[in-house]
């Protein structure tokens, strides 16, 4: 068959969707993956940025109970870091943000750490 004939005709595929180690590992080991991103996004201003594992897991298990995969991991990441990207750079006291899984449930907030003095 010749390609111009072959790209006229109808495609479906069906995907199966990713589990959360799939997306754990988006969140994590890409050279620019989206917590690399948010930790030299914070360390421009001198703040490090920590998330415990199971933080990451519960934003990839957030990932997956709104059904939304791999795009919807930047938004669940985006709502999290909302306060602290637009607060914490401009308190220069700020050292360190640590994010647990409480955090990305929304029962605390991420603890912020400051310079002793």
């Amino acid at each position: 068959m010749i390609p111009e004939f072959v790209g006229r005709l109808p495609i479906t595929v069906g995907l199966s969707p990713l589990d959360e180690d799939a997306l754990v590992k988006i969140l994590t080991e890409p050279k620019n993956s989206l917590i690399k991103q948010y930790k030299k996004l914070l360390k421009m201003d001198d703040i490090d940025l920590e998330f415990d594992d199971d933080a990451i897991r519960a934003v990839a298990q957030k990932s997956i109970a709104l059904k939304t995969g791999a795009r919807g991991l930047r938004s669940v990441l985006e709502n999290l870091m909302l306060d602290c990207m637009y607060e914490v750079p401009s308190q220069k006291d700020v050292v360190k943000i640590q994010f647990t899984r409480g955090n990305v449930e929304g029962t605390s907030k991420p603890t912020v750490v400051r310079k002793a003095g």
